[in-house]
C-alpha cells in the first residue's frame, strides 16, 4: 500500500473514531433541530395622504420590524400618473439594482434602482425610479444642490423614494446584516 493510501485510511479511521465517541452524547441531546429558513426581508414604503413628503419606509424580516425611516415621494402631487412631479404608484416594485457608488446624471451615491412600473391608470410608465438621497457617488455631502442635503424640503423628489442620506446608509447596512429584499412595496 502507498503512503498517500496508508495516511488516507488513518484520516477516516481516525473521523470515524471521533463520531463513535460523541454518538452517546449526540444521542441524549435527542433529534438535531432543522435549521430554520431566514424569514424573507421586506421593504415598504407607506405614503402619507396628508404629506407625501413625510412618509415612512419600514424594513421587516419575517414579521419583525427591524427599522422605519422618513422618506418622501414626489413634490407634493399624490397623483402617481404625473411624471416627475407625482408620487410613486401602489404596488410590488422589483429591484433591478443596489449601489453604494450609483454615477447617474442626477442620482449618485446610495441608490437602489426599480423596475419601471405603469400608473394607476395605466396611462403612465414610471421609468427611472429609485430609492436614493442627496449625495456625491462616494456617499460624502456635496457643497450644494442637488449634493447636499439641507433638511426637510430635501425629501421632495420627482417620484422617487427620497430619504436622508443617514438613513439611507443605515439601511444599507441592515440589508447586508439581515439580507436584501427583492422587492419594495409600495401603499397608501
Amino acid at each position: 500500500m502507498s503512503s498517500n493510501g496508508r495516511h488516507l485510511r488513518g484520516v477516516v479511521i481516525g473521523a470515524m473514531a471521533t463520531t463513535l465517541a460523541l454518538a452517546p452524547a449526540a444521542a441524549a441531546q435527542g433529534p438535531a433541530a432543522a435549521p430554520s429558513a431566514a424569514a424573507a426581508t421586506t421593504l415598504v414604503f407607506d405614503k402619507n395622504q396628508d404629506d407625501p413628503t413625510d412618509s415612512r419606509i419600514s424594513v421587516y424580516q419575517g414579521e419583525k420590524l427591524w427599522a422605519t425611516y422618513r422618506a418622501g415621494s414626489g413634490l407634493g402631487i399624490k397623483n402617481d400618473c404625473v411624471r416627475a412631479k407625482g408620487w410613486m404608484p401602489n404596488g410590488n416594485w422589483k429591484i433591478r439594482l443596489k449601489s453604494r457608488t450609483y454615477n447617474g446624471k442626477l442620482i449618485k451615491g446610495y441608490a437602489v434602482y426599480l423596475q419601471d412600473m405603469k400608473c394607476s391608470k395605466g396611462t403612465l410608465t414610471r421609468t427611472g425610479m429609485f430609492i436614493h438621497s442627496e449625495m456625491n457617488r462616494d456617499g460624502s455631502q456635496g457643497g450644494n444642490e442637488p449634493r447636499r442635503w439641507d433638511g426637510a424640503g430635501d425629501y421632495k423628489s420627482n417620484g422617487c423614494v427620497k430619504l436622508n442620506p443617514t438613513d439611507i446608509k443605515k439601511m444599507f447596512r441592515l440589508f447586508d446584516r439581515i439580507g436584501w429584499p427583492t422587492y419594495l412595496r409600495v401603499a397608501s
